[in-house]
């Protein structure tokens, strides 16, 4: 196995592993403690058939199926994340950490690329380990204890959802979700504290009116992002990416109208943020 760091902040692209092919514990390991070190793995030329995309899955974690919409009829824990080529919103199009809004929101989250447009659709991804340790003491004390408010209600996201729901929805799923969360998580693997709010969930901070929330959470939405804290991935047919949501953000790029990408998503069972 090599690994290749892709950007300061996080990111690391993994070779020489075949996930075609059973994983021993001893090479599940190393990728998982490669996967915590970088936040964020990638891995090409894995051409792997849904049984093989849910073994590695479950070599890392417990898949967990999405709440808005449907899974494979065979495999219900691996969804299609789509744009089609006369769509103009892709499914996630904003900054956000996967579904904030449950209760115990998903450790990581798997992309397998199946088909991509010939330019375009890249996906962004921001450490925010990085992104809470550049703030000054006084605003990491200032944020220490205080809860987000998240929901899936937010207009901005919604519409990313909209055609995916309307073509593959679960209709079973309730209408919105929300929950509370430390605006600051220390993640319960690395022990590290990470920025835990999103512009696509986030919505304001427990006992905050909305004119004292706003503009504290328009500070740390603009701030998690920032150029120093992200990596860019350029996918192609068969890669694979994985990412932990405890501590990173991602980011599709829509710069593709008029053309057709499809992955294959499968979401890990997380805890309650602290």
């Amino acid at each position: 196995m090599q690994i290749k760091r892709i950007a300061g902040a996080l990111g690391a692209e993994i070779s020489g592993v075949d996930l075609t092919q059973p994983l021993t514990p001893a090479l599940a390991q190393d990728i998982r403690q490669v996967f915590l070190s970088a936040g964020v793995i990638f891995l090409r030329h894995q051409a792997l058939s849904s049984e093989q995309f849910m073994a590695f899955a479950r070599a890392m974690g417990e898949p967990v199926e999405y709440p808005f919409v449907k899974g494979f009829e065979d495999f219900p824990h691996i969804i299609e994340v789509k744009k089609l080529a006369h769509e103009k919103v892709n499914f996630g199009g904003i900054w956000h950490s996967d579904t904030t809004y449950l209760e115990q929101p998903p450790m990581g989250s798997m992309l397998l690329a199946k088909e991509i447009p010939p330019y375009g659709g890249d996906t962004l991804f921001a450490c925010q380990y990085a992104a809470y340790e550049a703030l000054s003491d006084t605003m990491q004390r200032l944020l220490e204890g205080l809860q987000g408010i998240s929901t899936s209600a937010k207009a901005d996201v919604s519409k990313t959802r909209e055609d995916r729901i309307q073509s593959d929805g679960n209709h079973a799923a309730q209408k919105s979700y929300r929950s509370l969360h430390p605006v600051v998580r220390t993640h319960p693997e690395t022990g590290r504290k990470a920025l835990y709010v999103n512009v696509a969930h986030t919505a304001g901070i427990e006992g905050l009116t909305e004119a004292e929330s706003a503009p504290l959470l328009e500070f740390l939405f603009q701030h998690q992002i920032k150029p120093e804290f992200t990596c860019r991935w350029t996918w192609e047919p068969h890669a694979l990416a994985f990412w932990d949501n405890r501590c990173t953000q991602h980011n599709p790029i829509n710069d593709y109208h008029g053309f057709q990408r499809i992955l294959h998503r499968i979401t890990l069972q997380g805890d309650k943020p602290v």
